[in-house]
């Protein structure tokens, strides 16, 4: 068992394409998860993440704010306490449409 504060976790720069947004990897390897990953990630105001695809799913939780997410050709608002599925091979991207920062959880299979 591990319990430790969420901002002792180093915010990184997140991957290529994205705008304003970092995460904080808060469950892989390196904290014994062998099935799921759990990360942290906070969108300023006019970022975005990278419009991308991969073969695994996304399950988001968003913590606080507002803003856009694009699936499947669609697109939908999103706010505090929304749940997010993106099934595998769907190309997304999560936009910040508001006025403050957008916190969400985003779980992966570990990969």
């Amino acid at each position: 068992m591990n319990v430790f504060p969420w901002k002792s976790v180093e915010a990184q720069k997140a991957e290529e394409g994205a705008k304003s947004l970092t995460v904080r990897w808060l469950l892989d390897k390196k904290q014994g998860a062998e099935n799921f990953y759990m990360r942290l990630f906070e969108m300023e105001p006019g970022g975005h993440s990278p419009l991308h695809t991969h073969p695994w799913e996304h399950e988001i939780f968003v913590l606080e704010g507002t803003g856009l997410v694009t699936g499947g050709g669609k697109e939908k608002r999103f706010s505090q306490g929304d749940v997010i599925f993106l099934p595998p091979g769907e190309e997304h991207q999560l936009r910040n449409s508001g006025k403050d920062t957008v916190r969400f959880l985003c779980l992966i299979p570990a990969v």
